[in-house]
């Protein structure tokens, strides 16, 4: 009887941590994310979003979204799976025509340099 019911529960969490996760609602910014906000984004476990905040500490800030892809674990697939719920600064990475959108709130107004419009 005991071993029925630890068999249930190992089942049951299994299907828990299994379960696709909803994305993230708004853009996550890489320079700015936590570990748990890193871990929203669609595959992204502990392993990986310690990778990203490591690389974040050793490196500094992220400069292009695409610079996601120098982690170690994400390539281009993994880069393009997430590209749609990343930004860098306030501005999302460029989407191919077809790609999925997020709505997303606009950037932070950047100042023109003097000389410049």
């Amino acid at each position: 009887m005991i071993n029925t019911r630890i068999l249930a529960l190992g089942l049951a969490g299994a299907l828990l941590l299994a379960a696709p996760r909803r994305p993230p609602e708004h853009p996550v910014d890489l320079n700015l994310a936590t570990r748990t906000e890193l871990m929203q984004l669609p595959r992204v476990g502990a392993r990986t979003a310690e990778r990203i905040l490591a690389f974040r500490r050793e490196h500094g800030p992220f400069r292009r979204a695409e610079d996601l892809m120098n982690v170690k674990g994400i390539g281009e697939k993994s880069y393009g799976r997430l590209q749609p719920y990343i930004m860098v600064d306030g501005l999302a990475p460029a989407r191919e025509p077809g790609q999925a959108t997020l709505e997303s709130t606009p950037g932070p107004r950047r100042r023109a340099r003097r000389g410049q419009p």
